[in-house]
């Protein structure tokens, strides 16, 4: 039997030293030799002659550049137009829009101030409590487009599609161009992934930014260039002002991938990421510690932190206290009673199983196959190896990631999507290992190995029914793993060997099947990053009404605003979650009583009075029951607008009128 290296490689291993294909990146492919044109002798052209006109290329963008093939260009961009389609089609539907971080992204483009510190409401008394890398992009969004859910959804549309081109750029240069593409492919029809850039989270960012640190860790280490990994210290960064420390998680895959692979010594090797770690911690700090020393009178109170510090908002709320305290979900719940579902019991399992693994984890099996394969197949290889360098960075990323999630106290469907760009890239490498390799036992072995994994796992993680589900996947799944498996078991013997390449086709058809119909469910049925594929009819039916019901609102604004008889602010409200809907549809101020959460001592009581003394809030809505002493304050000292007529409030609050004490009694107490 062939050792597992020739079979995974399937060409004899390159001399220690050699460097890689500057063109298309595949670490086995040769340099092509081109042929040098005669140089004409001086003065060949005839005096006065004119210089031949250049040839007019037509449609050049859809043309490979020199060294790669002339099929890779036009089917990457044919992958992002599709992938592009499937993240805008239906996607500025408000069940798909996270409403908090709407009315946020509004408030920000009221004004330079608002923008800048990331204010939540109109007037900047308080911060989003997320960083705000990717709001700044919504904001610019809706500030040149106006206050349109599609004017929200467009910029991750955009950042998704360029994902797509980033990916395969990097893959290509680690394995060439047909991993390359593969991987662009399988990211496009990454469940998590469609679902996410159909919606405005800033995940979509940091994903987008984050595999831009990969590409230039990856173009450190073929190169050996500084600046480089310069780059990639700026880039991973910026990840980090998007989604803050889940971009850093990434950050230990780039660091093994350069310190494995790049040229020169231990010392210049070390010397160049801790360079790296510099720039990183330099720019996701910058913010931060702008804001820090800003003086706080000047600026918005931070939400998520208990003393004003945009650090305890990062590092703790969202941070540290992921891991062993309430989620900020599960805080809000407690203030208002939302019925927002406790996360998944945390553990090795969490996502392999239920709406998580039919989120992300469809080729999970076929991505751990892959890498061990892949790595012993190149464990010959010099230490500059760029494909088993890009095995080590997509596998620690993969495995950092999802023990992160596994054990984190908080976690929604849509962070899995962070895992689809190392999935993508190590099932890519191993198919193109696998093909390379076709005539190789040990090839068929893993190949038979990843498709009764992949099938199986995918037959037992669909449900008996769901929104989008068809009938015939599962039997259809069945049907091609088992011939899948029993045409490559076939080719042991010589004379099924020519069906060899057909049967590594339908194998891979068989791995990808199953969450190919699943991205596809998402798009056909509208949902969006709250949403998982397959998900039970009601639970589709309980996202749509409560997310949904967050932007039907403009039909009692009228009423509110004769209410407060012209008051500055409209009304104030417990949490900014109620106060998001409001001032996404009005663009006025909304008193956010406690941030996010209804924990932030944000309004203070004092400056709750001081708002009612002086005529600048009248409406309060709040919980009916709270320990919070400002809302016991309101519901002792106000008074309480009972509904008498129409349906009964979708969530469970109390409205509040307020008037200012020189119009009441000298004898009223409250």
């Amino acid at each position: 039997m062939d050792s597992p290296a020739s079979a995974f490689s399937g060409q004899p291993a390159a001399p220690a030293g050699s460097p890689p294909d500057a063109g298309d990146g595949g670490a086995d492919a040769p340099l092509p030799v081109l042929p040098q044109p005669a140089l004409a002798p001086p003065g060949a052209r005839e005096p006065g002659a004119r210089e031949p006109a250049a040839p007019v290329r037509r449609l050049a963008f859809w043309r490979s550049p020199a060294r790669q093939p002339r099929w890779a260009r036009p089917i990457l961009l044919a992958i992002a137009a599709v992938a592009t389609f499937s993240y805008a089609w239906r996607s500025s539907r408000p069940v798909n829009i996270e409403i908090y971080y709407a009315a946020a992204a509004r408030s920000m483009s009221m004004s330079f101030r608002n923008f800048v510190f990331a204010a939540f409401d109109p007037a900047g008394t308080i911060t989003t409590d997320k960083l705000p890398g990717a709001f700044w992009l919504q904001a610019l969004s809706v500030r040149l487009f106006g206050a349109h859910t599609w004017a929200l959804v467009l910029p991750q549309v955009i950042e998704g599609a360029l994902t797509i081109l980033v990916l395969y750029r990097v893959v290509r240069t680690l394995a060439g161009p047909a991993a390359g593409i593969l991987a662009a492919a399988l990211l496009a029809i990454s469940p998590a992934t469609v679902s996410l850039n159909r919606g405005n989270i800033s995940d979509t960012l940091m994903i987008l930014l984050a595999v831009l640190a990969a590409d230039a860790t990856v173009t450190a280490v073929v190169t050996g260039r500084r600046r480089a990994i310069l780059a990639a210290g700026i880039w991973a960064g910026l990840a980090f002002q998007a989604k803050m420390i889940e971009a850093w998680l990434v950050l230990p895959a780039m660091a093994a991938c350069f310190l494995l692979a790049a040229p020169g010594g231990w010392a210049q090797r070390l010397r160049r990421l801790a360079a790296m770690g510099l720039i990183t911690a330099a720019v996701s700090l910058s913010w931060m510690t702008a804001v820090t020393l800003w003086p706080s009178s000047m600026r918005p109170y931070i939400d998520g932190s208990q003393d004003n510090s945009a650090f305890q908002q990062v590092f703790v709320y969202n941070g540290f206290g992921r891991l062993d305290q309430a989620s900020p979900d599960q805080l809000l719940d407690r203030s208002i009673k939302l019925g927002i579902p406790a996360p998944p019991a945390t553990g090795w399992d969490r996502l392999l199983t239920g709406f998580l693994g039919r989120d992300t984890a469809w080729l999970l099996a076929a991505a751990v196959i892959g890498l061990a394969g892949g790595l012993l197949a190149r464990r010959g290889q010099p230490r500059t190896d760029p494909v088993r360098a890009g095995l080590v960075m997509w596998g620690l990323w993969l495995v950092v990631l999802a023990a992160s999630f596994s054990v984190s106290s908080s976690i929604n469907s849509y962070y899995t999507a962070a895992l689809s760009p190392a999935i993508a890239a190590l099932v890519a490498i191993a198919i193109v290992l696998a093909w390379r390799g076709r005539d190789q036992a040990w090839t068929r072995v893993a190949a038979a190995a990843g498709v009764l994994a992949s099938g199986g796992y995918a037959v037992w993680l669909l449900p008996a029914a769901g929104t989008g589900l068809p009938g015939w996947l599962k039997p259809a799944v069945i049907a091609i793993t088992l011939i899948a498996a029993a045409v490559l078991a076939a080719t042991a013997r010589r004379a099924w060997r020519p069906v060899l390449p057909a049967a590594l086709a339908l194998s891979a058809l068989a791995v990808v099947a199953a969450p190919a119909v699943a991205a596809a469910s998402v798009v056909t049925s509208g949902l969006g990053p709250f949403d998982t594929p397959f998900e039970p009819q009601p639970t589709t039916a309980a996202i749509e009404a409560f997310f949904g019901s967050g932007f039907q609102v403009a039909q009692i604004l009228p009423g509110l605003e004769a209410a407060n008889r012209g008051t500055p602010y409209l009304m104030a409200t417990q949490t900014s979650v109620l106060a998001a809907p409001f001032i996404w549809a009005s663009g006025r101020e909304i008193i956010p009583i406690g941030g996010f959460t209804g924990t932030i001592p944000e309004p203070t009581l004092g400056g709750l009075k001081a708002m009612i003394e002086l005529n600048q809030v009248h409406i309060f809505i709040q919980a009916p029951v709270t320990a919070d002493p400002r809302l016991t304050w309101i519901a002792r000292r106000c008074i309480k607008i009972t509904k008498t007529t129409g349906p009964e409030p979708v969530l469970p609050v109390a409205v509040y009128y307020c008037p200012s004490l020189i119009f009441l009694p000298k004898d009223f107490s409250g």
